[in-house]
């Protein structure tokens, strides 16, 4: 069981890595990360700030002891004038106690200097590598897009693009209803011819009908054509009859009529 689980795990995180790569933009993501970069720049920054505030904090602390220091001198010396050597004690002990307090803010001080160098040396370091993080992101961005481009522009000219696609299978859609088209109509023809199926446009005749209508229709044409001869050869022999001829002549004018007639 824990087996399956692992598995199907695997394969989930595999496919929504997969969605999260196709729905991923480099131009958004460098953005994101220059953003921030400069983030923690500013809280770098702010944490500088903040070291300086503190360290100014204790210099001035500083300062209002050693003024006690000083003032407590003073009071010691004038209570030994006074022959208070009691009071004047009191005052040197005051001022030892602020004196050691003056030796753990000095240490302090220093610390805080130290770690201002600090902050503010990575400031600058990190100031120089967003410097060239967002020098090297426009130059990426700029490569991603112009090879956007050019593959936009490669599927537009070799149609592989997703609208090209859809036109070549729209172009090919219709090219296969034209010779599905072109198909049926030869096909129609072709039973039409064969009597398979009948022509209502015809006039209510079958295959027959128009088989003998044709083959009359020939009849018909050879019949005129035989009598138009027939008429031409007889409108030939009348001027020879007229012009005083040799009779004989009429005689060999019957037999080419005949032969006109049998032809």
């Amino acid at each position: 069981m824990a087996g399956l689980l692992s598995r199907a795990s695997l394969i989930l995180q595999a496919k929504f890595s997969k969605l999260l790569n196709r729905a991923e933009n480099p131009n958004e993501t460098l953005d994101y990360s220059y953003e921030q970069q400069l983030q923690l720049l500013q809280n770098v920054k702010r944490g500088i700030a903040d070291v300086v505030t503190s360290k100014k904090r204790l210099q001035m602390q500083t300062e209002q002891l050693e003024q006690s220091v000083v003032k407590l001198e003073t009071q010691a010396r004038q209570a030994l004038g006074q022959n208070r050597e009691d009071l004047a004690r009191q005052a040197l002990e005051r001022k030892s106690a602020v004196q050691q307090q003056l030796q753990g803010l000095d240490v302090q001080v220093k610390q805080l200097e130290e770690q201002q160098q600090k902050l503010v040396s990575n400031e600058q370091q990190l100031q120089s590598r967003i410097e060239a993080f967002r020098t090297q992101k426009e130059v990426i961005k700029a490569q991603y897009s112009a090879a956007e481009a050019q593959v936009k522009i490669g599927e537009a000219a070799t149609g592989i693009g997703k609208q090209m696609a859809d036109t070549g299978l729209a172009i090919q859609r219709a090219q296969d209803k034209t010779q599905e088209m072109q198909a049926r109509a030869s096909a129609v023809d072709e039973l039409i011819a064969s009597g398979t199926l009948e022509d209502f446009t015809a006039g209510g005749q079958t295959q027959l009908d128009k088989e003998l209508a044709q083959l009359s229709s020939q009849s018909q044409v050879e019949s005129d054509l035989a009598r138009l001869k027939s008429e031409l050869g007889a409108g030939e022999e009348t001027p020879a009859i007229e012009s005083g001829g040799d009779a004989a002549a009429a005689p060999e004018a019957e037999p080419a009529q005949a032969e006109e007639q049998k032809q």
